[in-house]
Order: C-alpha cells, then sequence, then structure tokens
C-alpha cells in the first residue's frame, strides 16, 4: 500500500465518524469509544437509559458501512439456537433420503447488535459471549466459522432490574469495551428534538467497505507503544488488584482487580485511538482516554465500598491520579 493510499485510508475513519454523526447529535465521546472496539477488532458493552439512542448507533454505524447487519431483541423465553441457528431434518425430493441441514441463526452478520443482553438466561448469554470469543459457532459437531469483520454491540439498561440477569463478570470480560452513554446537554437535546420530530430524515452513506475494515483493524495491531508506556499499563492493571497494590484505597474498596485481557484492551483500544487521530504512536492521552472504558468493568468492589455507593469509575479514577505517566 502506498503512502497516498494509506492516507486515502486513514481518512475514512474520521468520514466514518461524521457520517454516523448525522444521526446521533452530540455523545462525541460515546462514539470515539465505540469506534475504538470497532476498528480494533472487539466488541463493546453499551449501558445508558432508554431513549438515549443507543440501537440507533449501531444501525446508523451498520449503514454507514458495507457490512451485513442483523439485530437481536433479548427477551427471557430466547434460546441459544434462536441466536447460533438450528439442525433441521430436510429431505431430497429425488432420492427420498433424509439429511440434516444447519439453519444459520442471526449471530451470522458482521454487526450485531444484542439488544437489552441483560434481559436473556445466563444459558443464551453465554451462546453469545462463547461466539464473540472463538468467532465461530458448534452445532452438532460442526464448527461454522463466522465472517470477518465480526462485531458485536450489546447493550443493556441500568435501572430496571427486574427480571434481569446481570452479566457475570467473566463475561463482561469479553467485551473490550464498556461504554456508559449519559443524558445529552441541553442544547444537543434541543437538536435531537429538531432534527428527528420534523418530516426529513438523515440519509446515511455507506463510507468503508468490509475489506478496508479488515486493513484497519491489522494497521491498529502495527501502532507503536513504547516500553514504557507498555509498562505503565502493566503496572497500571496490577494496581487494580487488591493483593498485589500498593495504594491503600484499592485495598479497601476492591474485591478482584483487572486481569491481563484488560491490559490487552486498554492497549489495543489505546493504539486505535491513536490511530483514529492519525497518528501511528500511542501517547499518554491515548492510555488516560481509554482507561475507564477499559477497565471499569473489570474491577470488581467489594461489599463495603458497594454499601457506601462508590463506584469503579471512581476508583479508577483516583488510581490514574495517583499513577506516574508523562505526558
Amino acid at each position: 500500500m502506498t503512502e497516498k493510499e494509506l492516507h486515502a485510508l486513514l481518512e475514512k475513519i474520521p468520514a466514518l465518524k461524521r457520517e454516523i454523526e448525522k444521526a446521533i447529535v452530540g455523545q462525541s465521546n460515546v462514539l470515539d469509544e465505540l469506534l475504538a472496539a470497532f476498528i480494533a477488532g472487539g466488541h463493546a458493552l453499551l449501558e445508558g437509559v432508554p431513549g438515549l439512542a443507543k440501537t440507533l448507533m449501531i444501525r446508523t454505524l451498520a449503514s454507514a458501512v458495507s457490512l451485513s447487519f442483523r439485530r437481536i431483541q433479548f427477551t427471557p423465553d430466547l434460546m441459544p439456537s434462536d441466536i447460533l441457528g438450528t439442525e433441521v431434518l430436510e429431505e431430497d425430493r429425488t432420492s427420498g433420503k433424509r439429511f440434516f441441514k444447519f439453519n444459520r441463526g442471526a449471530i451470522f452478520a458482521n454487526l450485531v447488535l444484542a439488544d437489552e443482553i441483560n434481559r436473556t438466561p445466563p444459558k443464551t448469554q453465554s451462546a453469545l459471549l462463547e461466539a464473540m470469543q472463538e468467532f465461530s459457532v458448534t452445532q452438532a459437531g460442526n464448527t461454522y466459522p463466522l465472517e470477518k469483520p465480526f462485531f458485536v454491540l450489546a447493550t443493556q439498561n441500568p435501572i430496571e432490574q427486574a427480571g434481569t440477569y446481570p452479566l457475570p463478570e467473566a463475561q463482561l470480560d469479553r467485551f473490550m469495551l464498556y461504554i456508559k452513554l449519559d443524558y445529552p446537554s441541553e442544547e444537543d437535546e434541543l437538536k435531537v428534538l429538531m432534527q428527528t420530530t420534523g418530516s426529513e430524515s438523515a440519509k446515511i452513506m455507506p463510507v468503508l467497505s468490509g475489506e478496508e475494515l479488515l486493513v484497519i483493524q491489522r494497521l491498529v495491531r502495527e501502532v507503536v507503544v513504547s516500553s514504557e508506556l507498555m509498562k505503565f499499563v502493566n503496572l497500571l492493571v496490577r494496581e487494580t488488584r487488591p493483593q498485589t497494590t500498593t495504594q491503600a484505597f484499592i485495598k479497601e474498596n476492591v474485591e478482584w482487580g483487572a486481569g491481563t485481557r484488560a491490559a490487552q484492551a486498554l492497549i489495543l483500544s489505546a493504539k486505535a485511538h491513536a490511530l483514529m487521530q492519525g497518528r501511528f504512536s500511542v501517547l499518554p492521552c491515548d492510555i488516560k482516554r481509554m482507561a475507564l472504558p477499559a477497565l471499569r468493568h473489570r474491577v470488581l468492589l467489594n461489599f463495603k465500598a458497594q454499601a457506601e455507593k462508590r463506584t469503579s469509575d471512581e476508583v479508577i479514577e483516583n488510581l490514574m491520579k495517583h499513577a506516574a505517566i508523562e505526558e
């Protein structure tokens, strides 16, 4: 790839964000985190109260790329076969012989929206998360690979707890980033009202193909991280663990710290963030920017911290203040 072709390809990343912003007003930070997971080849969990355009966000992303898209509405009666697919007995009309044919489920798409993932039982959640990890589906002894690129965005509602099945920490760990969506500002909310209550709707045009996305995902891996920053991320993740930390507030508030996958997620998402800024080297600001979405679901608070209404975000932000990292 020539330098001119590389530059043209990287220009498509901000163009993709601009295309999404035609339909999504504000939420620039959320879009940055979403796109970081997307171009890094990971999956994302998006949490926000109803009515904040979580579903519209992933639908718009799907429209802005030339990829197949499926939406799965998670309900208490959803079965693993509804997601993965099932073996169906069929008969050859010519020979009369019977055979099993695999009917592919909704998981067989490039972009999958797992809407309200915490509304379905753990058995069904596990089926989805296994496919996310292995990039394949196994049914009746046969393995069916999922087409790449493959990106899952799961959503969940933090308010309603009745009739929900919260994801266990081990399953949360499968998501590269845990993105929190907050209420828009007064100005942005007014823009949303003006934009969505009229007769015209935004027309989203594809700006990125699947082949181009795969090239970008490979480029993310080539972004340089200095040995000093690599050591910093390693020490930062180790400091979240009460067994090895030097920080008293971690020992007081944390039951379990982040594992090695957390450090991998932070480095990869920081690389993606750097590439989104047009850089092929990670800076400390990239690490700081992606620390919360990469670590918040991997730091488990103890009973004392939960009783005092503390959050993992507060603990991580406190840790980042004590961490020594030069800009």
